[in-house]
């Protein structure tokens, strides 16, 4: 075999082997650490999945969306943050589309709706429009903003309690446990997650 050959086999094998090195390396053990470092916290990977009382799938602690009671039932759900739209004020985020609504401070509809907001949440908390907070009338950035403030959670305590029959006091405790403070003690503020407020006071996705 001459020099020429045997260098061409030589770099064959060499070219071969790096292959099979890297397809090693790269399709196997590179998504093997990463599938396993998602493991880690896995809740987390899948979405931070939150389960119902029955171990049914009731949502995202990550993603806000404003339950509604059925029709002619008593609403005893902690309410989240609205979209809204130009047909209805009160129109809940979508969660397969998040998106803010691009209103600005000159919008008249963003005013319309704030101003709509303001009515249709303090008829319904029996509170004056005055008392309603901003958070309750205002959209978060993503529209699905997962929390809302103490201060909205406040207002809505009363009817909860009414139509639930629980003590306001109960339900005062059972919003206080899922409040979060300050981010490190320090940034943004106190905050209270609607959907495991409205899964402590008993409500199910599972029939």
């Amino acid at each position: 075999m001459n020099t020429i050959t045997s260098g061409f086999l030589r770099q064959c094998a060499v070219a071969f082997a790096m292959l099979v090195a890297l397809t090693v390396i790269l399709g196997v053990a590179y998504p093997t650490v990463v599938w396993a470092a998602s493991r880690i916290g896995s809740n987390s990977a899948e979405g931070s999945q939150v389960t119902d009382a029955k171990g049914c799938n009731a949502g995202s602690s990550l993603i806000g969306v404003d339950p509604k009671a059925p029709a002619g039932t008593p609403d005893s759900y902690l309410h989240a943050r609205v979209l809204g739209s130009a047909d209805d004020p009160m129109a809940t985020g979508d969660p397969s589309a998040s998106a803010a609504s691009n209103q600005g401070p000159n919008s008249e509809t963003l005013a319309h709706n704030i101003t709509a907001r303001r009515a249709l949440i303090g008829e319904r908390e029996g509170v004056a429009p005055s008392a309603v907070p901003a958070d309750a009338v205002t959209g978060s950035g993503s529209g699905l903003d997962p929390q809302i403030s103490p201060e909205y959670a406040a207002i809505q305590i009363p009817r909860i309690a009414r139509n639930s029959g629980k003590s306001q006091a109960a339900v005062r405790e059972i919003v206080d446990a899922h409040t979060s403070g300050r981010q490190f003690g320090f940034l943004g503020q106190q905050r209270v997650n609607v959907l495991e407020v409205n899964l402590a006071l008993g409500h199910t996705v599972c029939k």
